[in-house]
């Protein structure tokens, strides 16, 4: 299957509109404050690492999909039982306390990764921008492979 050039002129309009939902518009000014703070080509090194990131994932994913064979459906159902599964744990303060005790290593690694970390300067903005990418990365993957 083929996409045309109006599918990713689609892509990129629904990128950029993605920026009004309620849970990202809030967040922009504050972003990208700091990355200018930080280096005054700074807002474009947080970009570009968004962008590198998504695009990233997004091929990983329909690579990785298309050579196992998966489709936009598996990863769908896949989804569906990891948000059911988390909201079971949510229901339950148990079972939060046995998978904070199953996480907190990772966590723990997570933080001493990140304190190593120098995000000054535009390289510090290019980081931030591919971690940002790797969080903010949801459902929208599965476009690939219809």
């Amino acid at each position: 299957m083929e996409l045309g050039a109006g599918s990713y002129g689609f892509g990129f309009l629904a990128g950029l509109l993605s920026i009004l939902s309620p849970c990202v518009l809030p967040l922009v000014p504050i972003v990208v404050g700091t990355a200018v703070a930080a280096h005054p080509l700074g807002a474009f090194a947080l970009a570009f690492g968004l962008a590198l990131s998504f695009t990233g994932v997004g091929v990983f994913i329909a690579t990785l999909g298309f050579a196992l064979g998966f489709d936009a459906e598996w990863f769908r159902h896949a989804a569906a039982v990891l948000l059911v599964g988390f909201g079971v744990i949510l229901l339950s303060a148990s079972l939060q306390q046995r998978f904070a005790g199953v996480i907190a290593s990772f966590s723990r690694y997570g933080d001493q990764w990140l304190g190593q970390l120098r995000v000054e300067g535009i390289r510090g903005q290019l980081i931030i921008g591919l971690l940002l990418g790797l969080v903010c990365v949801r459902g929208g993957t599965g476009v690939a492979f219809q």
